[in-house]
């Protein structure tokens, strides 16, 4: 027995202003790139992914295995099409060698220069030079967006049932589970899916509480039952302006329970739909947050910029909220990483213990939301100059080794800030500790994030604010420019219906 096994992550806001070119594919296979065959294997073996689950169970069944590509890259704009034209060209080499089986750890929200479901268009071309009887099983991230290419073309599908996504080694795990009982079982699964017209807010999509909580509690507990052989719920990501956008509900069903999946499909859906109005966050003025929190006592205090949070696609370089922690005198915070590679250039130059004025962020226009990039202007001190590389001990894709370029420190009355080469979320505290700062001993933690956070930072927190800074994560979406969303849709049309879904069944 033979699988190809590949790995392609990229969450895409189409109305962030950068391109992601093949070089930025490099999240945990090193700065040049994607990684190939045992290179890659040798990056993702081991970690909290659904490629390394992928790898032992090609190991449990005594198969050989080719890893065509590991190709990850932070959210930001749209993937060129010379990008997503190599990636697809070396996963489909390896397809056309001949296998068993394709094992595929997606994110199932790129778009690409002409192809607003590249995940879909990838399934396409593969299942052109396969036959429909060669099983292509696909792990997905929480936030996918559905077109029915990608349903059409798969075999089987799950998604991440965690947000924080700290279960995504387990993801690949239920999708494997499903080959098996093809391979051994003789299981004949069948895709159902319904995408509901619902814009949700990724600040109230998380599975830790209502009203998405017991939502996949019930999905959970059907593929835990065996009544499905899988089961998941997709909050889907609204920041990107094409016509495949919302939640969705997947259920892969043996054929022999098809009517009971169906049934299934209608309960959930009516359920999400039913609480479409508590899928949607009030936003709070930024000034009024930073007020508040400045009124805690006892920290860490987490500051959680969420408008410009590079797991959403934002830049990392919108300085408003670190400027108004600032002017509003708050001291004893570490803020970061922002992103900034002149700015570290600058103070690399200058050298750890040089005093300096420098101006950081602000690089980025944001012509969408017509944004103009505003520097700000720091005075203070370089304490800490690194490599920026650390590796994840958290509970999200935990064993990465990642890397924030040249990293800087620079204190700043009060504010140590990190200052980085490359932009990433902060889902783990090692950002920060590789460069000797312990976050639980400062008062206030200023990050860019809407929930990854929860998983490194959540355990030390004593209080958590969101801020609403400006950008391209905004969660008023007013502010947005959509074109090609599927319409009506709630909240942008209140006579949306559940009829207004699109359903496989």
């Amino acid at each position: 027995m033979k699988v190809v096994v590949a790995l392609v992550r990229h969450e895409t806001n189409t109305f962030s202003p950068l391109p992601t070119e093949l070089r930025f594919f490099n999240r945990g296979t090193g700065p040049h790139g994607p990684a190939y065959g045992e290179d890659a294997a040798r990056a993702y073996g081991g970690t909290n992914s659904a490629a390394a689950a992928y790898m032992d169970l090609a190991a449990k069944l005594g198969a050989d295995m080719e890893f065509a590509i590991a190709a990850n890259a932070v959210p930001s704009g749209t993937v060129t099409r010379d990008a997503f034209e190599s990636i697809c060209a070396s996963i489909m080499d390896s397809v056309k060698k001949g296998c068993d089986a394709v094992m595929l750890d997606l994110h199932g929200a790129m778009v690409a220069e002409g192809y607003p479901d590249a995940e879909g268009e990838l399934l396409r071309r593969i299942r052109e030079v396969l036959p429909k009887s060669v099983p292509v099983i696909v792990a997905l991230d929480f936030h996918a967006n559905f077109s029915r290419d990608l349903i059409e073309n798969a075999t089987v599908i799950t998604g991440y049932c965690t947000y924080p996504h700290v279960d995504v080694y387990q993801t690949g795990e239920r999708a494997g589970r499903t080959l098996e009982a093809m391979l051994k079982q003789g299981a004949e699964p069948v895709i159902l899916w319904r995408r509901l017209p619902m814009l949700t807010h990724m600040l109230r999509q998380t599975p830790l509480q209502q009203p998405m909580k017991d939502i996949m509690d019930k999905a959970m507990a059907a593929e835990a039952e065996g009544r499905v052989l899988n089961a998941s719920i997709f909050g889907g990501f609204p920041l990107a302006d094409i016509a495949h956008v919302g939640l969705s509900v997947v259920l892969v069903v043996d054929e022999s329970k098809r009517e009971e999946g169906v049934r299934l499909l209608d309960e959930l859906s009516e359920l999400a739909w039913n609480r479409r109005e508590d899928f949607i966050f009030p936003v709070e003025p930024m000034q009024e947050s930073i007020a508040r929190a400045k009124q805690l006592d006892e920290g860490p205090i987490i500051l959680v910029d969420h408008g410009d949070n590079c797991g959403a696609g934002g830049p990392t370089d919108v300085m408003d909220v670190l400027e108004e922690v600032m002017r509003q005198g708050l001291t004893d915070v570490v803020a970061g990483p922002f992103w900034d590679p002149e700015a570290v250039d600058i103070m690399v130059r200058a050298g750890e213990g040089a005093e300096l004025t420098v101006d950081i962020g602000g690089k980025t226009d944001m012509p969408e939301l017509q944004m103009k990039g505003r520097p700000l202007s720091v005075t203070g001190k370089v304490v800490k100059i690194t490599d920026g590389t650390y590796t994840i001990t958290g509970p999200m894709f935990t064993g990465m080794t990642l890397s924030l370029g040249r990293t800087v420190v620079l204190e700043s009355a009060g504010v140590l800030i990190f200052v980085s080469e490359r932009p990433q979320e902060p889902y783990d505290i090692g950002l920060f500790t590789h460069a000797g700062v312990d976050p639980a001993k400062k008062k206030y933690v200023l990050i860019k994030s809407r929930q990854h956070f929860r998983a490194g930072f959540g355990p030390l927190a004593r209080h958590v604010v969101l801020v609403a800074g400006p950008g391209v994560c905004s969660s008023d979406y007013s502010l947005f420019p959509f074109k090609n969303l599927p319409r009506p849709i709630y909240p942008l049309d209140a006579e949306a219906s559940l009829s207004d879904s699109v359903t496989i069944a």
